[in-house]
Order: structure tokens, then C-alpha cells, then sequence
């Protein structure tokens, strides 16, 4: 594995951990509350935002207006059945989600999320850094590389392992802030 190899499935688990930190509510609206959510249409699962107009119209309201008027209620099942958290109200036309204020302990919890979201991140990046170092003294053991040569690309991959692990940490504090401001 190349340092340019590792260096992009780092930069790719970081912005994996910054799509399932969005994932996380914050207390405002935020259509990517809705990224993961399935819909059963016509018997495949259909990502949400590819059936409808997802929109905030206010800091506290997701307004979702399905392409397909018919899909209307199993749009609103699938919202009920998912990890949302959400109850969907529906006025016929389009589906309101209203964001409830978060309660001191539901954010603890939230934080306790994007901690755990983080420390995967962390740990898929420290599994990347030992896959590319185990290349790299296997490229030593055949003589391939020099000891110094391997010794020089250990060291520039644990700095990039340091520089996209403490990107996460930066990426975590931002959303602790985020989830705890009221």
C-alpha cells in the first residue's frame, strides 16, 4: 500500500465520520437528519431524499414534499419506522417533522454517539496506518525497500495518521459544540 493509498482511505473515513456525525440531531433542522432513511417503493428500498423535497423552512421544522403525491403515506411510515426519532404529521400535500428542543440528558446521549462515531473513525484509521505498514515491511523482508526507505514511509504514515486522527477530534469537538449549545 502507498502512502497515497492510505492517505485517500484516511481522508475517506474522515468524511465518512463527518456524514454519520450530520446524521446526529442537533436540535435545528438539518435535512441530513433524513440521509439514512429508506422507503420501501414499489418493493425496493429507495433512499428518501431521491422520492422527495426535503427542506427546512425554519429552524425547528422539516418539511418533505414526496415527487410522487401516492407515496405520500409510506413516506411517513418509513420516517415512523426509522431511527430518526421523529413523529412525521401529515396534512395530505406534505410531511412536517417538527424538531422538539433536546433535553439536557438526550444531548449527553447525543455526545456519547459522536463519540462513538468518532473512536470508530479513529480506529478504521489506525487500521489503515497497520495495513500500510505491514505492506511496507513486507516490501522490506523482499528487499524491495531499504531500512531507512521503510523507516522514512513508517514515519511519514504515522504523521498521517496523526494529522486525519486529530481532523476527527476537531470534527468531534465541533459537534459536541454543536449538540450542546441550546
Amino acid at each position: 500500500m502507498k502512502l497515497a493509498e492510505a492517505e485517500s482511505k484516511m481522508q475517506h473515513t474522515v468524511e465518512a465520520t463527518q456524514r454519520a456525525f450530520n446524521t446526529i440531531r442537533t436540535g435545528r433542522a438539518n435535512a441530513s437528519l433524513l440521509d439514512k432513511v429508506l422507503v420501501d417503493y414499489y418493493g425496493s428500498p429507495t433512499p428518501l431524499k431521491s422520492l422527495a423535497n426535503i427542506s427546512t423552512p425554519d429552524a425547528t421544522t422539516i418539511l418533505i414534499q414526496p415527487y410522487d403525491k401516492s407515496s405520500l403515506n409510506i413516506v411517513e411510515k418509513a420516517i415512523s419506522l426509522s431511527d430518526v426519532g421523529l413523529t412525521p404529521s401529515n396534512d395530505g400535500a406534505v410531511i412536517r417533522l417538527n424538531i422538539p428542543p433536546l433535553t439536557s440528558d438526550r444531548r449527553k446521549e447525543l455526545v456519547k454517539i459522536a463519540a462513538k462515531y468518532a473512536e470508530e473513525g479513529r480506529v478504521a484509521i489506525r487500521n489503515i496506518r497497520r495495513d500500510a505498514v505491514d505492506s511496507i515491511r513486507k516490501l522490506e523482508k523482499n528487499a524491495e525497500v531499504s531500512e531507512d526507505e521503510a523507516k522514512d514511509q513508517q514515519d511519514k504514515l504515522q504523521k498521517l495518521t496523526n494529522k486525519y486522527t486529530a481532523r476527527i477530534d476537531e470534527l468531534l469537538v465541533e459537534k459536541e459544540k454543536d449538540i450542546s449549545t441550546v
